[in-house]
């Protein structure tokens, strides 16, 4: 007779993201997971989003850090660095939001202390987990469409607004929000880093202190060109947080990956539900993040996305940025 296994008990640590509903629910439905409880700077937050999910909310991070296997940190961008600190002192191993801080010194920082601690760290980056980008990256690994020639990718969505577009928290906007989620696709894809930016920001949407809108030329490592729209250019009511999109020309063939283009959709023209709604029918790539993390703890291996993975698309956007600012291609410094 096989005994039973325990399932791994698991947190979340703030819950000013906006994902981070979507990985209550999950965690919440999984029968290897158990959702001990949220811990959140904000009281009032942290009990409303406890109570849709029917869970504890703990006043004491502390108290929750001690009743835990693993942790999800879904705070703002310049938070990662403490929840993970915090986490890393009570021998807690972490799945933390993207990007991993909002600068390449903050992020080497966070990579370096995780290594003196031996924590496991994971980075959610999910679009590893689409099953389009599963079957790209085995087309390109049996070298179907001959030698990379090009790539050109959009993750085109919603602003999201809140601290999102407060520099303070974020530290940036739709560069810091969206671009890297493809770079991180496109060098997990490859086997290929970025080498060398070009980029072109502005605000054309939205009142806002931080850009909208980005474009991005860039090089990878083996000379291949990489072209990126990032820009939060979707409407309020679109139905995906990014269209997620990514297109590999050979010269004997091209693939073409749509990480949503899994679901059924809806479009209203009048009435209070106006807008575009989907039901999405395919794999879930939140699901795969938050199934590999659950796994890793219980097996006691690394989850799939690691932090050095992190600091590489934060070394993209720092480029990006000081790009956008002099107006000049800039090497990509890791």
């Amino acid at each position: 007779m096989t005994a039973s296994v325990e399932p791994v008990s698991v947190g979340i640590l703030s819950t000013a993201h906006v994902h981070t509903d979507e990985y209550a629910r999950l965690l919440v439905d999984r029968g290897d997971a158990d959702l001990v409880g949220i811990a959140d700077e904000d009281p009032d937050r942290g009990r409303e989003t406890a109570a849709r999910h029917g869970v504890d909310y703990v006043p004491d991070a502390d108290a929750l850090l001690e009743r835990i296997d693993a942790a999800v940190v879904c705070s703002t961008n310049a938070r990662h660095a403490a929840w993970i600190d915090r986490a890393a002192d009570a021998g807690v191993d972490v799945l933390c939001e993207k990007p991993l801080a909002p600068s390449l010194e903050a992020t080497r920082e966070i990579v370096e202390r995780r290594r003196e601690r031996g924590i496991a760290l994971g980075v959610a980056m999910p679009l590893r987990f689409s099953e389009p980008a599963k079957r790209a990256k085995r087309a390109l690994e049996s070298d179907e469409i001959g030698d990379l020639l090009s790539i050109s990718g959009t993750n085109r969505g919603r602003m999201p607004g809140g601290w999102f577009v407060d520099p303070e928290e974020s530290g940036g906007g739709a560069v810091m929000d969206h671009t890297v989620h493809i770079v991180d696709l496109v060098s997990h894809l490859t086997g290929e880093r970025v080498e060398e930016v070009y980029a072109e920001t502005g605000t054309r949407f939205h009142d806002i202190d931080v850009e909208d809108v980005n474009v991005l030329s860039m090089r990878l490592t083996d000379g291949t060109t990489f072209l990126l729209d990032g820009s939060w250019s979707k409407p309020d009511a679109w139905h995906t947080w990014g269209d997620a999109t990514v297109e590999f020309v050979g010269r004997e063939g091209t693939i073409a990956v749509d990480c949503f283009d899994q679901s059924v959709r809806h479009t209203k023209a009048s009435g209070e539900d106006e807008g575009i709604r989907s039901v999405f029918c395919g794999t879930d790539p939140n699901a795969g993040l938050i199934g590999d993390f659950v796994t890793s703890v219980a097996d006691g291996r690394d989850p799939a996305v690691m932090p050095e993975d992190a600091l590489e698309a934060v070394a993209v956007v720092e480029a990006a940025y000081e790009s956008a600012a002099t107006g000049e291609p800039v090497e990509v410094r890791y």
